[in-house]
C-alpha cells in the first residue's frame, strides 16, 4: 500500500500548474482536494516511474468532479505532474470500487 506523507503538503511546478489549467481546466486547488477524498484510489505507476516513483490517483473534488492525477513525492511533498477529468472507463471503475 502506498502511504502519503503526513502532513499532506504540496510543491507546485509553475509549468505543470499552468498546463493543467490551460489544457484540462483543472486548478491547483481542485488537484489538492482530490488527495482528501476519503474514497480516493491510489496506485503506483510502474510504466512511467524512471528516475523517481510516480503514482496515480483517482478521486473526487468538493464539487464532485472526478479527476485522474499523476504525481510524485519529493522531499515529503506531493508534486502534481498532470491532472485531468476521468474518462468514461475510469469513471466506471471509480464508481464500481466505491
Amino acid at each position: 500500500m502506498i502511504a502519503l506523507p503526513e502532513p499532506v503538503t504540496f510543491a507546485w511546478d509553475e509549468g505543470n500548474e499552468r498546463k493543467n489549467l490551460e489544457k484540462h481546466g483543472v486548478s491547483a486547488q481542485e488537484v489538492e482536494e482530490v488527495f482528501f477524498d476519503p474514497r480516493k484510489k491510489l496506485l503506483g505507476d510502474k510504466f512511467h516511474s524512471g528516475k523517481e516513483d510516480r503514482y496515480l490517483l483517482i478521486g473526487q473534488t468538493r464539487r464532485q468532479r472526478l479527476l485522474f492525477v499523476v504525481f510524485t513525492i519529493r522531499d515529503r511533498r506531493i508534486r502534481a505532474i498532470s491532472a485531468r477529468d476521468l474518462n468514461r472507463k475510469e469513471r466506471d471503475l471509480y464508481e464500481e470500487a466505491t
